[in-house]
């Protein structure tokens, strides 16, 4: 059903045959279990309602996790274009548990002796709620026990619309502030120990629906916390089982502080009890994990009394030899359970009470005994290797100072800023003091290097580590964390510095990290505000002057780099009175003098692509895109194919229907399409279902092999690189692996060469750039260790061609680029026949044509490397024929005729 849009009258038929025969051996019953709009998709196909079961699909496609809603008492599914008075009502009609409520917790927080849960709750699909103007409600309640009423107050979130993922709400008005006061759970005046659940009962049409609000992954919304109320209770809020809770404890006695004793041979823990109440009598240790290995140590009344008043204090002394358990440096940490006996029998969990301060102590192995809490107020014993602990977290003037202490070998150690999702890494100095053993470090989140410029550090987060200067990896990273009496007092730590939000907070409790925030703002972030921007803004841009402006997209913002950039160049070389515009995303690209950056599908992105004169792009603008009269769209393409494209995929698993069926729309946007070879041409026009001109002018970026200062451009490349004068280079750019994904759209790093290998045979003469697949999200191992170097974030590969004396790719397309340099070239095909008959087709005889080496194995690799001129000699012939089939024109005047054909087209 979900190609029925592209199918034949024959295919339709077939299916709608099948379709009926299924639903009648089906029954009523298994479409009625359905979700709402499949009950509606099958009951059309059973009753061969075709135009209407396209219109939902049309919809679904759209909206494929959202839908209208209509009915004040009993609500049902409303997809326009279809007559909701022809559905059955058991098709139609939303039962309760299809109207779910989504709450999230995003803050919580202490404020004047209550807890503030800010967040955000709505009902699926039900933006406007109930009728007329009914309360939001919240209660608390445990187990069996009765509903404490709490405030609820509705307040603006942006977010939840946002964190929806869908186009067709607006779930603005649905977000909350809940205060809960401790005080009203107490029985009778007195505290009494118990738990209760957070519901949040929100309007529908008919009544209410309740709900349970879910916790975030990170800062105070993601963790539980606990607060001393007096009198001997404590309250611990936080999530079990996804769902938001509040616990009054009553532990009978807490650690209050711990200690080195003996000698520096044992660790003091000392308590604290009511006087009256029940008496603690030892405290036991078990190994987590270790059924039977348990210590006991004496609880002795401390001398001198106690601090507080109607308060005793004891201590126990635990060896820190039966703590010490791990035999190897890297061993993985070892947890102990604390729990305290009492004279009455009764035992529990040790607690700390709040301002607990924690302790770490050096022990043998690289290794360290930690004494500290966590999110309940758990004593937390940890066997674990030395880690770097922060005390102080302070913006100065923009940058983050960072401040610790770590009793590990911190002379060797560098700071290491490493993306959460992308694995981008920033390397930075650490400023050391032996004599303390502290760190320091200043990070200016604006200013960060990459090669020649300077940007802002990418959105998304950033975890701190230390990292050994001879480390090849980040395997043994030494995580940085924040010291646990200090979370709340110092994150979430926010600062604005130029025009970004940075903002210092935690996951996995004490762990923190530095999240850089978006450059959109909260009116361009997000599925249903990027559907009002191209759907009721751009046609009002349509509606002003165009600009006398070219407007470039390479790869989607990512880069100032490609075809784009030449054409570009050549505009300014004439002096072309234009505008240049260059789409960037999330201000990860530098830009030359003379240009300016519109953010990647900002307010002022949809303008600009609405209202310049060109537009000129290598990858697709998406189906929406219409290109208006006036303008001129060039569509620069991006590689020779040698995997097959678009429709040519037809008749394989790897073709997408429906993307093949937008492709003629796609490509009458384009005024030209421009083809790098006689090769592509035929290709283009059926893959891409391409019915106007093709300009065969050859790749505007390959005109950088015919410029007159490439020999300068290269210097200045390894220059900006480092590589050291004498040194080849081999540049490594692999394209990605279908079965290789961290997710839908990102792809693990297949590494296959062993880089420990070619460093042993190769570095007293060669460096290694490597240069990773946009799609590739995994770091390189050994980079930035002197024969490796990650280049991926490099912004055109092109100037890097002008520097590598070999290039080694396997099915990439910058195969055909780099044959234009006429520099040898290895083919690392380890996996050919999978990747050939499994993953991809070929539009050509790979093995027959290649000109270099098909190599199987890493030590082939290395080996034809180190005899490079032997393989320069062997397939010289074949080179030759490869560049006349595909690397013609070849004359360094692509960019000249891709650029008449543009401005002679706006004389029309």
């Amino acid at each position: 059903m979900r190609y029925l849009p592209e199918a034949d009258a024959a295919e339709r038929e077939a299916f709608l045959g099948e379709a009926g025969a299924f639903l009648a051996s089906a029954g009523q019953a298994t479409l009625r279990k359905l979700p709402p709009v499949a009950r509606i998709k099958w009951h059309l196909a059973r009753e061969r309602r075709v135009e209407e079961l396209l219109t939902v699909l049309a919809f679904e496609r759209e909206n494929p996790t959202a839908f209208p809603v209509r009915g004040r008492l009993r609500p049902y599914v409303a997809i326009p274009g279809v007559d909701g008075r022809s559905l059955p009502g058991h098709v139609s009609r939303l039962h309760l548990r299809e109207m779910p409520v989504r709450a999230k917790a995003t803050e919580v927080l202490w404020q004047d002796g209550k807890l503030l849960v800010r967040g955000y709750a709505y009902v699926l699909n039900l933006p406007e709620g109930g009728i007329g103007p009914m309360p939001r409600l919240a209660w608390l309640r445990a187990p069996g026990g009765r509903r404490v009423p709490v405030k609820y107050r509705a307040v603006e979130s942006a977010r939840a619309t946002r964190d929806s993922r869908q186009a067709l709400h607006s779930y603005d008005d649905w977000g909350f502030e809940i205060t809960i006061d401790p005080a009203r759970l107490k029985s009778r005046g007195r505290w009494k120990a118990g738990t209760w659940g957070l519901t949040v009962a929100l309007p529908r049409p008919g009544g209410y629906v309740p709900g349970n609000v879910e916790r975030s992954d990170i800062g105070s919304a993601g963790h539980s916390q606990a607060r001393d109320l007096g009198d001997g209770a404590r309250l611990v809020a936080g999530f079990t089982e996804d769902r938001f809770r509040v616990t009054v404890d009553l532990p009978g006695a807490e650690v209050v502080a711990q200690a080195a004793s003996g000698g520096g041979e044992a660790l003091e823990l000392t308590l604290s009890a009511p006087a009256g109440g029940r008496r603690p009598t030892r405290l036991r240790v078990q190994r987590k994990g270790h059924k039977g290995a348990e210590s006991e140590y004496p609880l002795a009344e401390a001398e001198g009394g106690a601090e507080e008043p109607g308060q005793v204090r004891f201590t126990a002394a635990v060896p820190f030899a039966d703590l010490t358990v791990a035999t190897e440096p890297r061993e993985k940490t070892q947890d102990f359970l604390a729990h305290i006996d009492f004279a009455d029998g009764t035992s529990r969990r040790a607690t700390v009470r709040e301002g607990f301060v924690p302790g770490r102590y050096p022990r043998p192995l690289g290794r360290e005994i930690a004494v500290t809490t966590d999110g309940p107020g758990l004593l937390k014993l940890h066997d674990r290797a030395r880690q770097a602990v922060v005390d102080r977290l302070e913006w100065v003037k923009g940058a983050l100072v960072v401040e610790g202490s770590y009793t590990g070998p911190g002379e060797r150690m560098r700071f290491v800023l490493r993306h959460g999702e992308r694995f981008e890494e920033h390397v930075l100095p650490l400023e050391w003091s032996a004599a303390q053993a502290r760190f320091s470090i200043r990070v200016q989140p604006d200013r960060m290097r990459r090669y020649d410029d300077v940007l802002p550090l990418r959105a998304g987060r950033w975890y701190f580590s230390l990292r050994d200067q001879d480390a090849w990896g980040h395997g043994e990273d030494v995580p940085v964390k924040l010291r646990a009496d200090l979370i709340e007092p110092l994150i979430p730590l926010k600062k604005r510095v130029a025009g970004r939000t940075y903002t210092v907070n935690r996951r996995y409790y004490d762990r923190i990290f530095l999240g850089s925030g978006p450059v959109l703002t909260s009116e361009e972030r997000g599925a249903h505000r990027q559907r009002e921007l191209r759907q009721v803004h751009t046609p009002r841009f349509k509606t002003e002057p165009l600009r006398e402006a070219v407007f470039y997209n390479s790869f989607g913002g990512k880069q100032f780099s490609d075809s784009p950039r030449a054409i570009h160049e050549e505009l300014v070389r004439r002096g072309t009175e234009v505008e240049h515009l260059w789409s960037v995303a999330d201000a990860q690209v530098a830009l030359p003098p003379g240009v300016r950056a519109v953010e990647w599908h900002s307010r002022e992105w949809y303008e600009a692509l609405a209202r310049s004169r060109y537009v000129v792009t290598n990858v697709g603008l998406g189906d929406w895109y219409e290109r208006r009269e006036g303008q001129v769209v060039v569509q620069t393409w991006h590689g020779t194919p040698l995997k097959k494209i678009g429709a040519d995929l037809l008749g394989t698993p790897k073709a997408n229907l429906a993307y093949i069926a937008s492709l003629p729309h796609r490509f009458r946007q384009f005024d030209i399409v421009v083809s790098p070879n006689a090769f592509t041409t035929p290709i283009m026009r059926n893959a891409f279902r391409c019915e106007g001109e093709i300009l065969e002018a050859g790749y505007p970026r390959n005109d950088i092999f015919h410029r007159e200062d490439r020999e300068k451009t290269a210097q200045r490349v390894r220059a900006a690189l480092g590589i050291p004068q004498g040194k080849k280079v081999v540049l490594y750019a692999p394209t990605w692996r279908d079965d290789q994904r961290h997710t839908a759209s990102k792809f693990k790093l297949d590494l296959r060469v062993d880089l420990n290998a070619a460093r042993e045979a190769l570095s007293e003469d060669h460096v290694f750039l490597f240069r990773k697949h946009p799609k590739i999200l995994d770091a390189i191992p050994g980079a930035g260790q002197g024969f490796v170097w990650d280049v991926s974030a490099y912004p055109d590969i092109a100037e890097l061609y002008l520097i590598a004396d070999v290039l080694i790719t396997d099915y990439s397309s910058v195969l055909f680029d780099f044959a234009h340099s006429g520099r040898p070239m290895l083919f690392f095909t380890y996996d050919l026949e999978h990747y050939r008959d499994t993953l991809r087709g070929f539009y050509f005889d790979f093995t027959e044509k290649a000109p270099g080496p098909l190599i199987k194995t890493s030590e082939e690799l290395i080996e034809s490397i180190r005899d490079i001129d032997f393989v320069r000699g062997r397939y010289a012939a074949k080179y030759e024929e490869f560049v006349k089939e595909f690397c013609e024109p070849s004359d360094g005047l692509a960019t000249s005729r891709v650029v008449d054909r543009m401005l002679q087209l706006a004389e029309r």
